[in-house]
């Protein structure tokens, strides 16, 4: 099954439990991906399934930060709630020595000689670790052992 089916099958599930805060969470992935199956005119695989999902963790993570700097801890925890039903659909994220492992082999397999050679190794990496690490992080990485090489 793939990871769309698994969507609408946890809607569907929602909707008979009543549970209507995965529900709206749920409701907003659908609605993402159909916005870009509309989009492109294309039909949407896991891997671009995943990455709307990603950016939507990400904004989740952003609007969490600005509501508690504001204040507004009722907003923020509706957001920690839809962060949680969001990052169930991610894949088992990697650990920091297996991120390191991949970003050794990055750079070994573009030849990078320093960090004007950023843009290759993360090419290498962004479709191998996608979805599995914090690619924000990863980019600090990259650029922390391009600076020493």
């Amino acid at each position: 099954m793939g990871l769309k089916e698994q969507i609408t099958e946890d809607m569907k599930a929602a909707m008979r439990a009543k549970e209507t805060a995965k529900l709206g969470a749920i409701r907003l992935i659908t609605a993402a991906i159909k916005q870009k199956e509309v989009d492109e005119r294309i039909e949407l695989g896991d891997a671009h399934v995943l990455a709307i999902i990603e950016k939507m963790i990400k904004q989740r993570k952003d609007s969490i930060s600005q509501f508690e700097a504001g204040g507004r801890q009722d907003l923020a925890d509706i957001e920690k709630a839809e962060l949680l039903i969001l990052s169930a659909y991610m894949p088992a994220g990697l650990t920091d020595a297996e991120i390191q492992a991949e970003l050794a082999a990055a750079v070994a397999a573009s030849g990078a000689s320093g960090p004007q050679d950023m843009g290759k190794v993360m090419a290498i990496l962004k479709p191998k670790l996608a979805g599995r690490a914090d690619m924000t992080a990863v980019s600090g990485l990259v650029k922390a052992a391009l600076s020493k090489v």
